[in-house]
C-alpha cells in the first residue's frame, strides 16, 4: 500500500475483497444490431463483443481500489470496474452518502451487457456507457493547494473519443469536485451525453438540489431533452417516495 505525501488529503492504493457474480465470455457471433433501439438511443455495437451471461454463484474477488480521503469525506473507487466510485462515506458520523453494495452482481442492461448499481457511474458518450464494466486507466495527482485528484482515463470503445474524470478532494472542504475533460480524437463532429450516475439511499430527509444555472434535463437519450420549469422562479420541489413491502 502506497499513500500520497500529503496527509491532509491522503491518497492510496490497496486490495479490496469483495463477492462478484462473475461475468461469462461474450458471444463469438457479431452482434449486427444495426436498428437496435438501446433506451432510445442507437444500440448498433458491432464491432464489440456483447457479454449475455452472468454466472449464478459468486465467489470472492481482489480488486485493486483507489481510496482518497480527508477529514471529512472517504472514497473508493474501482479502475477494474469502469473507474466507479464504490464507496463514499461521511466520516463525521460514519454514513454512507453513495449507496455501497456489498457484492458486485451485474445485470444485462449495459450497451455490452454487465452492469452493475450503486455507487456513482461516470456515463459517456451515451448511456449505460459501453465500457461501464470495463477497467480504466487511472493515475494519483497531488496539488499544489494541497488536493489530491484520482484521474480515471478512456478511450470510447465505440467511437474511440478520449473521456477522463478526475475525483478530487481539498483539505478542509465537505464537497467532492468531479474535473471532466473530454476528447474528440476522430476528424468527424460527434455528439455525446456526460452525467453522474449516482446511487443512493431513499428515506425522509432525501432531497436533490438542481444549479441554479439548470436550463435543459435531459432522459437517457439525447432526443429525451426538454426546458426546466423551476429554473426561472424560487420554486420549491419536494419529492416523496414510498416504497412498501407486499406479501
Amino acid at each position: 500500500m502506497t499513500k500520497s505525501e500529503n496527509e491532509s488529503v491522503r491518497a492510496w492504493e490497496e486490495g479490496v475483497t469483495i463477492p462478484t457474480y462473475p461475468k461469462q465470455a461474450p458471444d463469438k457471433n457479431p452482434m449486427f444490431f444495426e436498428k437496435r433501439v438501446y433506451q432510445g438511443s442507437s444500440g448498433k455495437v458491432y464491432p464489440n463483443p456483447v457479454t449475455d451471461r452472468v454466472s449464478n454463484e459468486k465467489s470472492n474477488r481482489v480488486y485493486n481500489a483507489v481510496f482518497l480521503e480527508n477529514k471529512y469525506i472517504r472514497l473508493m473507487i474501482l479502475p477494474e470496474i469502469g473507474g466507479r466510485v464504490h464507496i463514499g462515506q461521511d466520516k463525521t458520523n460514519g454514513y454512507d452518502f453513495f449507496y455501497r453494495q456489498s457484492v458486485s452482481k451485474p445485470a444485462l442492461v449495459g450497451l455490452l451487457g454487465p452492469w452493475i448499481s450503486g455507487g456513482v457511474e461516470f456515463n459517456w458518450p451515451q448511456h449505460h456507457r459501453p465500457s461501464t464494466y470495463m477497467p480504466v486507466q487511472h493515475a494519483i495527482e497531488r496539488g499544489e493547494d494541497g488536493s489530491t485528484t484520482i484521474w480515471l482515463s478512456e478511450h470510447d470503445p465505440m467511437q474511440r473519443m478520449k473521456g477522463m474524470v478526475g475525483i478530487c478532494l481539498h483539505p478542509d472542504k465537505s464537497y467532492i469536485e468531479a474535473k471532466v475533460r473530454l476528447y474528440n480524437r476522430t476528424p468527424f463532429m460527434q455528439t455525446f451525453l456526460w452525467w453522474a450516475n449516482v446511487g443512493i439511499r431513499v428515506h425522509d430527509h432525501y432531497q436533490a438540489f438542481f444549479p441554479p444555472d439548470v436550463t435543459y434535463v435531459a432522459d437517457h437519450a439525447k432526443r429525451a431533452i426538454r426546458t426546466w420549469w423551476p429554473n426561472r422562479s424560487t420554486i420549491f420541489l419536494a419529492v416523496t417516495i414510498t416504497s412498501k413491502k407486499r406479501g
